[in-house]
């Protein structure tokens, strides 16, 4: 049978976005957000505001957690009585970045109650939010997964499965230290040409063609510039854990404390 019944938890910039296209894609959604802007833009958008993160799991047969913390994700999935209103065979996807053991703990105590559990982080910011078209890293039993996809589908444009959970943490994770070291050297890059006397924006779409193009350049200036640092914690984390020396990923979780939108946008100027 599919899915008609969906939930979100955390309707902020990005997930009133992906309850947004869910409701456009046809699902039924109930959402809660412990913050009244929120909750007033996404019931304006067609979700059923729930009074709890519980009553989201009474009305839905696939649940989106995209809040902002791992104590956060635990609070939601493990504290609030969710998995007591989920029905048996329901799935809980959490989109928030988190490590990936807590992925794994969710999942072990989430299959103790009869419900699935994805580890499903998405990349490519707001404006791919925005556009529905996310990119989804989905960690967890196949079987969750194509239970979860339709769903996910809704923002998504590529929905990936990349192994046993805690693996769409670990890939984001990945994209992050790639992504945050190309932030870092465009910034480097771009700042030099600017006190050289280049025109940037020019250049920016000149270096588009060259061998030095990236995701980031393309995209420079129009990044909303919140990244989180727990984020990179988490890399350094697991570098730490697992004996593996991080020298380029260490400097560069350095460097990006003092990017932001307003200095990535200064560069264009």
């Amino acid at each position: 049978m599919s899915v008609t019944r969906t939930g979100i938890i955390g309707l902020g910039a990005m997930g009133f976005q992906m309850a947004r296209h869910m409701v456009n894609r046809g699902f039924a959604v109930t959402g809660y957000d412990v913050a009244p802007d929120a909750v007033a833009r996404a019931a304006d958008a067609g979700v059923k505001i729930a009074a709890n993160a519980a009553e989201v799991g009474a009305h839905s047969e696939v649940v989106i957690v995209m809040v902002a913390t791992d104590h956060q994700v635990g609070d939601v999935v493990l504290r609030s009585g969710l998995l007591d209103r989920l029905s048996p065979g329901a799935v809980i996807c959490v989109s928030s970045s988190t490590s990936p053991e807590t992925a794994r703990e969710l999942e072990k105590v989430c299959a103790s109650r009869g419900i699935g559990s994805l580890d499903t982080p998405v990349v490519l910011g707001q404006e791919a939010a925005d556009s529905g078209t996310l990119t989804v890293f989905c960690g967890g039993r196949p079987e969750a997964l194509e239970k979860a996809r339709p769903v996910l589908a809704s923002f998504g444009a590529n929905v990936m499965h990349v192994g046993a959970s805690g693996m769409g943490q670990l890939t984001k994770t990945a994209n992050n230290m790639l992504l945050w070291a190309c932030m870092a050297a465009n910034f480097e890059v771009l700042a030099m040409m600017k006190r050289m006397g280049a025109d940037v924006p020019k250049l920016i779409a000149a270096l588009q063609h060259s061998s030095g193009a990236n995701w980031s350049l393309e995209k420079w200036g129009r990044s909303t510039g919140k990244w989180a640092e727990k984020d990179m914690d988490v890399a350094l984390d697991l570098a730490q854990h697992a004996k593996v020396p991080l020298p380029l990923a260490a400097l560069v979780d350095q460097l990006m404390k003092g990017i932001n939108q307003e200095t990535m946008k200064a560069l264009l100027a």
